[in-house]
């Protein structure tokens, strides 16, 4: 086991030898030059020998001292270098970022050639999960939280909040004809798709048609709730966008294929979503890239 003085007294006298001056390592040091006295005293007892001339100025070296300071010398440069390779490494690896698949698929990636073109020098590593990665583990440096309340213990923004509308296939529509009420969905497939949070009044099909059943007066609520099922939202956007059916989704997550006609609002009767929290550690040491990504999905809300 390798024995050393206090690694404080050890970067006094260094500071001091180069600086030929034990104001000068004060001020570097951010303390007193009665510290750097006391601290360089410590390390002479440590030692068991005297490491500077006592005389006022200029401030020499004793051979002892002379000896010790070429070696201090290169191995805090050597250290300096080290952590200074690592901190550069660390600010050019991807920013690794964790989001809810579907969010992922349909609103963060088509917009990853704005980031490149806007972040050039920060890549990214998108993790599509809709499991709850550690963030204290390291599993990322920042996470996409969907839920009604931001995450406790963490540095949390809410970004966006959705609601939840019927939507389906222009196609669909063409084949089933209109919707006025919401009565007349009761001919047209309905889509479920599985809450991984296990919310009670999470926004489905259960929960929209017993809001609807409250305001229709001629509507009656369905012996079935949906005729087709899938795990994951993904498969069950895929399957509206075919036209296979009509499905309760968020605003957000479809967004773009409301936008360009690929979906269609069926009803205009919503639902209350959640919010798109941007979750990160506190005093993380990847801060700047994070709040780089932060304020670029802000300024797409």
């Amino acid at each position: 086991m390798r024995k050393f003085p206090p690694l404080r007294a050890l970067h006094a006298f260094e500071a001091a030898a180069r600086h030929h001056s034990f104001g000068a390592a004060a001020k570097e040091l951010g303390v007193t030059p009665t510290a750097i006295s006391h601290q360089i005293r410590q390390l002479e007892e440590a030692c068991g020998v005297k490491l500077f001339q006592r005389r006022p100025r200029p401030l020499l070296l004793t051979s002892a001292g002379a000896r010790l300071y070429p070696a201090l010398r290169n191995g805090f440069d050597a250290l300096a270098s080290a952590v200074a390779l690592l901190t550069e490494e660390d600010a050019q690896a991807p920013l690794r970022v964790t989001s809810p698949n579907a969010f992922a698929s349909k609103w963060l990636v088509p917009r990853l050639p704005k980031w490149r073109e806007e972040n050039p020098n920060i890549p990214l590593e998108i993790i599509g999960t809709d499991a709850v990665l550690d963030l204290r583990a390291g599993a990322a440096d920042v996470a996409i939280r969907y839920a009604r309340k931001p995450p406790l213990d963490f540095v949390a923004h809410e970004v966006f909040r959705d609601v939840y509308i019927p939507v389906c296939s222009p196609r669909l529509l063409e084949r089933h004809g209109p919707i006025g009420r919401a009565a007349d969905l009761q001919r047209l497939p309905l889509i479920h798709y599985d809450w991984m949070n296990r919310d009670p009044e999470a926004p489905t099909w259960r929960q929209w048609l017993a809001v609807a059943g409250s305001i229709d007066p001629d509507f009656s609520p369905l012996g079935k709730v949906w005729d087709l099922s899938f795990r994951e939202e993904l498969h069950a956007i895929d399957a509206v966008i075919g036209g296979q059916g009509v499905a309760i989704c968020s605003d957000v997550v479809v967004c773009d294929e409301l936008r360009n006609g690929l979906l269609v609002k069926a009803h205009q009767l919503s639902l209350p979503g959640y919010g798109f929290y941007l979750v990160s550690m506190t005093h993380s040491p990847r801060a700047p890239a994070i709040e780089a990504f932060s304020t670029w999905m802000r300024a797409l809300s």
